[in-house]
């Protein structure tokens, strides 16, 4: 014997034939079948058990069982689980039963249906009281019909309640416990459909943020190589042209008084542009200075340094402090710009008398510092780049930043200027 699930009582007659459609149906017709074999099973036997009285009074109730299930079968539509009406018919239904039981055993048949419907008619703290009554009526009929006749039948009528009840109760627990999966199983999927929309949901959001990503990335790469660009040609053709022009300046001035130094800056002038067109394509072509080429980083800014102090004709010291490891090649030309940069800025700019460029190399970190003993400046008024200034200071930064570094820059009027740039020490692969 099983129960039907609360959630599938009452409801439309028309659908697919489910298991919840096929409990409908016998809701519907199930009570009319069962209460008419009832009778034709009790009449047949009606003259052995049965006295006429006895007879008359069952056709009446039998009447009255169809008129009750005729007003049910109208009312039940419109009847929710657990609503009074329900509990009226349930309890109609299981005293006509009790009744016709009690004339004829064989009309526990009809009993039998409060078995099937108990769970949707009544509410869920009655269920147990229309089980345990209903057992009373299907035991006293399985034991020889009620009263018990002897006490043989009434041992036999309190082990077969004790049976029918134990069946009736556990079977009503398995039901329960098979509608608490199934509501179970039902939640799940839905909250799996909501999840799976809102998932669906998120990738379209995500696939529309990718797009978005990717352009920003487009744009940010065009921005940074324009950046590169702007740096590369300041720190090489800017450099290269001031030099050549203040070494054109000095031909001009001792072209008749002193030919031969007149061509030494000539010659200076001519090597500096070849010098500045061959890093302007190195750096259309993003590749290492050219100082690099030949010398580690150690090497290369001793080279520079000492090139722009006899350029400059101002002393310059050039020191490097801790173990000289090889580095890579993006940190080695990060550093050679800025200290050329640097060195720039204070031929145009400082007057100084004397430099010091050091290049320290300590555990996982590489720092250049360049000073001069020049006129100084305040930083916070530094003019930013522009069309007319240099990239100077922002370049610098631009360039550390670039490796996860940094530059920093102390200096006041009068007080000289000192550079600092600290990026991380990679080491050659």
């Amino acid at each position: 014997m099983t129960l039907p699930p609360r959630s599938s009582y009452p409801s439309g007659a028309t659908g697919p034939r489910t298991i919840e459609h096929r409990w409908e149906q016998f809701h519907r017709y199930g009570p009319y079948a069962v209460l008419t074999l009832s009778a034709l099973v009790g009449g047949v036997a009606a003259d052995l058990i049965m006295t006429r009285t006895e007879m008359y009074a069952a056709g009446a109730l039998v009447a009255a069982a169809y008129g009750l299930q005729i007003w049910w079968g109208r009312a039940r539509p419109h009847t929710v689980p657990g609503a009074p009406a329900g509990v009226a018919y349930y309890t109609a239904r299981t005293a006509l039963a009790f009744a016709l039981s009690w004339l004829n055993p064989f009309f526990a048949i009809y009993a039998a249906l409060s078995y099937f419907d108990v769970d949707p008619l009544l509410p869920r703290r009655f269920t147990r009281a229309g089980l345990l009554t209903t057992a009373v009526t299907l035991a006293g009929s399985q034991s020889g019909g009620l009263p018990p006749a002897s006490l043989m039948n009434w041992v036999a009528f309190c082990v077969l309640y004790v049976v029918n009840a134990a069946l009736a109760l556990f079977f009503w627990h398995v039901g329960m416990r098979e509608d608490e999966k199934a509501r179970i199983q039902a939640e799940t999927i839905a909250e799996l459909e909501r999840t799976n929309l809102r998932l669906e949901q998120a990738m379209a959001e995500n696939a529309a943020l990718h797009a978005q990503l990717l352009v920003q990335a487009r744009e940010a790469g065009v921005d940074d190589e324009r950046r590169r660009l702007a740096a590369e040609i300041h720190d090489t053709l800017a450099q290269g042209l001031t030099g050549i022009i203040a070494q054109l300046q000095v031909v001009t001035s001792l072209t008749d008084r002193d030919p031969e130094t007149a061509r030494v800056h000539l010659d200076r002038a001519a090597a500096l542009a070849r010098h500045s067109l061959g890093e302007a394509r190195r750096s259309v072509h993003n590749l290492a200075p050219s100082a690099l080429e030949h010398d580690e980083l150690a090497g290369a800014l001793k080279k520079t340094v000492t090139e722009w102090a006899e350029r400059h004709r101002v002393r310059a010291d050039f020191t490097v402090t801790g173990t000289v490891e090889p580095v890579h090649d993006e940190i080695a030309a990060t550093l050679l710009r800025i200290a050329g940069e640097a060195l720039a800025n204070t031929g145009r700019h400082a007057g100084a008398s004397r430099v010091g460029v050091t290049l320290s190399f300590m555990d996982d970190e590489l720092t250049l510092d360049v000073r001069d003993d020049g006129r100084g400046f305040d930083p916070e008024t530094a003019a930013p780049a522009s069309r007319t200034g240099g990239f100077g200071l922002g370049g610098m930064r631009a360039r550390a930043e670039r490796i996860a570094g940094a530059v920093e820059v102390e200096s006041e009027p009068g007080g000289g200027t000192a550079v600092s740039a600290r990026v991380p020490l990679v080491r050659h692969p």
